[in-house]
């Protein structure tokens, strides 16, 4: 607890500033609090992504998205009965307070509830033609491409790799014996890896239909296209709070209008607005599911994601949505694969890292 300090906020605080704190912190929350330190709430990842889902803009107060009525942990309170109460409320971080109200100190669940290594499997979708990158994707797949030193399949595997995960099915297709030959059994990066070779096409979900192993536990499924910084671990415990059977990873998407848009009211003009951006959900190709949901897709067929999620909304099982705040590129266009480029040593160095 020598750092909570970092950790503490005043109220006014904007929320794009409150989010560098958590990040940067070892305490993956920010306590909110007075001048004189007193307790006013707690912000947390979760309470930012309900923000981003309400369309509170990260330039607005923390006040708005903070947790005003948080438990609060006395004191001296004794370390079996921290341990409790954290478990009891099912959060991993609450404020110590003084008599006065004051805070102390922050409190960690951490490695307690934290698996070392994670049972869920992982399948990396990385079977695609990479058709609208052009001459690039000409004698490489996709996932090959290399942004920095290293091809993006195996940048996303270290991602997975340091958030503990170590069961992988990579699905593949175009040119898969380079994948294979590279990755091998996975031995190399200490983790397994296994393959589900699609013969044919099977859109973005019907290879999930070949999936070899029974599992009892949520599986993550990914894009092989994609550079994120995304908490995979907060993505598996918002899906498993929420009792999703299927959870999507979301992310936004900001168009501008070039013109001035009128405003109207029938025929009459009420006003002017100028070049207005707007902001959409959009899809961002990171999933999860409950093993239940890959008996919707049809046996080694062609078979889209959104198709999947449609059959499961007509019975009525619980898809959710999880914005992500973290930075995130699809590097399936020639422009986002030369900004991947550039983003690539400031976002995804991990030089401690490299293949055994």
């Amino acid at each position: 607890m020598d750092d909570w300090k970092k950790a503490l906020i005043l109220p006014n605080l904007k929320i794009r500033e409150a989010i560098e704190i958590i990040d940067r912190n070892s305490q993956q929350i920010a306590v909110v609090a007075d001048e004189n330190d007193k307790l006013l709430g707690t912000v947390t990842d979760g309470d930012i992504r309900r923000g981003i889902l309400k369309g509170i803009s990260m330039d607005r107060s923390v006040s708005l998205i903070m947790n005003s009525h948080p438990i609060q942990i006395p004191k001296l309170t004794d370390r079996t009965s921290i341990l409790n109460l954290l478990r009891v409320n099912k959060v991993r971080h609450l404020p110590v307070v003084d008599e006065e109200g004051r805070v102390v100190g922050i409190e960690r669940l951490d490695e307690l509830l934290t698996q070392s290594h994670r049972e869920n499997w992982v399948v990396i979708m990385a079977g695609g033609l990479g058709k609208r990158l052009g001459a690039l994707t000409d004698h490489c797949p996709k996932p090959m491409l290399k942004i920095g030193e290293k091809p993006v399949l195996e940048t996303i595997l270290q991602q997975f790799i340091r958030q503990g995960f170590s069961h992988f099915c990579f699905s593949v297709n175009y040119k898969a014996e380079q994948i294979k030959e590279y990755f091998g059994d996975g031995s190399a990066w200490g983790v397994e890896i296994h393959y589900i070779k699609e013969e044919k096409r099977m859109g973005t979900a019907g290879s999930l239909s070949l999936f070899p192993f029974e599992t009892h536990v949520p599986m993550i499924v990914m894009n092989g296209d994609i550079l994120t910084k995304l908490s995979f671990e907060q993505l598996l415990n918002f899906h498993l709070k929420h009792q999703a059977e299927a959870t999507i990873a979301v992310t936004t998407y900001d168009y501008q209008v070039p013109y001035g848009v009128i405003k109207a009211n029938r025929d009459r003009l009420i006003g002017f607005e100028e070049k207005p951006v707007y902001a959409s959900f959009i899809n961002a190709g990171i999933y999860v599911l409950n093993p239940e949901a890959l008996c919707y897709i049809p046996e080694n067929s062609c078979f889209e994601m959104n198709s999947l999620f449609e059959i499961m909304l007509q019975h009525d099982d619980p898809v959710c949505l999880f914005p992500i705040r973290e930075y995130w590129i699809d590097i399936g266009r020639v422009g986002d694969f030369y900004q991947a480029g550039k983003d690539y040593e400031n976002e995804f160095q991990m030089g401690s890292e490299e293949k055994a």
